[in-house]
């Protein structure tokens, strides 16, 4: 029996349509694991070309992964692979990274860690004077290392291949032995709970090293990480001073946000004109 009827039908409108459409696939994917091209579009009854635009368009949003043929669930124990998240939202992440950057003022310390949106965040530190970064993302440090007005201290350890990522035990260290203004931090996936979710174990421990070490905490994170479930605990949101990203978030994370008073700031705001 067809389940998913409105998914075909009028819902109000070619885009009512097609929204409607895209959420079924999302819910089919997770449910099975992996769908066809084919199967899908015998289950929407459209057209396979219209189903391989939805897969892309879902793809491109971190809701499904396109393969040659058809989809499959986000991994909760792998991420994505590093040059496709340098791709995936790049307009919202850039838009997010020089949000952010607008409220850290001159002169500053910050430690920022590993991540496509941080990375997004140091090209827009370009224009600022006397900062310090301490980083543990060697894509950063390169970004931020030609200019003049900004001295960049990297950790040591191990370089990860796939993503820049410098992790391991004199990482830590180095970490460790800093305090800064400001932790500017990029995470994998928020639960609706307000759970921080993450892949790696160093990682996440790098991470809880900066925001213990750090006088103000920014996360930053696209609306594809709301609802996205990593395999692993990385705290929670109520930890963090201010969260900026580009939608609102769901409805639970909002009342969270609020009952710890952890500024949200969204994409399109003047944030010059509050304090964080």
């Amino acid at each position: 029996m067809n389940t998913v009827p409105d998914a075909r039908g009028d819902v109000g409108g070619d885009g009512s349509r097609t929204q409607a459409r895209h959420q079924a696939i999302i819910a089919t994917v997770k449910r099975q694991g992996y769908a066809s091209n084919e199967e899908l579009a015998r289950l929407f009854d459209v057209a396979v070309q219209t189903i391989r635009r939805d897969i892309r368009t879902l793809d491109a949003a971190g809701e499904v992964l396109r393969h040659h043929g058809g989809a499959s669930a986000p991994s909760s124990v792998e991420n994505i692979a590093y040059p496709q998240r340098q791709i995936r939202n790049r307009g919202e992440k850039d838009a997010i990274g020089e949000l952010a950057a607008a409220a850290i003022p001159d002169g500053a310390s910050l430690f920022v860690n590993i991540g496509t949106t941080t990375e997004a965040f140091a090209r827009a530190l370009a224009s600022h004077k006397g900062l310090q970064v301490i980083t543990n993302n060697l894509h950063v440090a390169t970004l931020l290392a030609g200019s003049e007005d900004c001295r960049v201290v990297v950790t040591g350890g191990t370089v990860r291949v796939r993503d820049g990522g410098i992790l391991g035990p004199d990482s830590l260290t180095m970490l460790s032995r800093y305090r800064a203004d400001y932790g500017v931090i990029g995470i994998s996936g928020i639960d609706e709970d307000g759970t921080l979710l993450d892949y790696d174990a160093e990682e996440i421990r790098a991470s809880e090293l900066i925001r213990a070490n750090s006088r103000k905490i920014f996360l930053l994170a696209d609306h594809t990480k709301f609802g996205r479930r990593p395999l692993m605990d990385a705290g929670s949101i109520a930890g963090v001073t201010a969260f900026f990203t580009d939608r609102m978030p769901p409805a639970p994370i909002c009342e969270m946000l609020a009952a710890h008073d952890v500024a949200l700031v969204l994409v399109g705001e003047d944030v010059r004109k509050r304090t964080i």
